[in-house]
């Protein structure tokens, strides 16, 4: 039996990538949920919406980025 390490390298490299990757826009988005409540709190209705459209965007790509796992692992 004979391991592959430079492909062995690679795949733990991307996964570290994309596990980050993923981890930083899910923080994004409970940050722009948090902005979004500060600015409901203070009356700004405009700046709301736009926190809460940011924060639908980032998590529509964290579902996304599961989704496609999945199918990979389902095929």
């Amino acid at each position: 039996m004979s391991i592959k390490w430079n492909a062995l390298a690679q795949t733990a490299g991307i996964s570290f990538v994309v596990t980050v990757a993923i981890v930083t826009v899910f923080a994004l988005g409970i940050m722009a949920l948090s902005r979004r409540e500060t600015a409901v709190a203070a009356g700004s209705s405009g700046k709301g919406t736009v926190a809460l459209a940011g924060a639908s965007l980032c998590f529509a790509a964290c579902a996304a980025a599961v989704l496609y796992g999945l199918s990979l692992i389902a095929a």
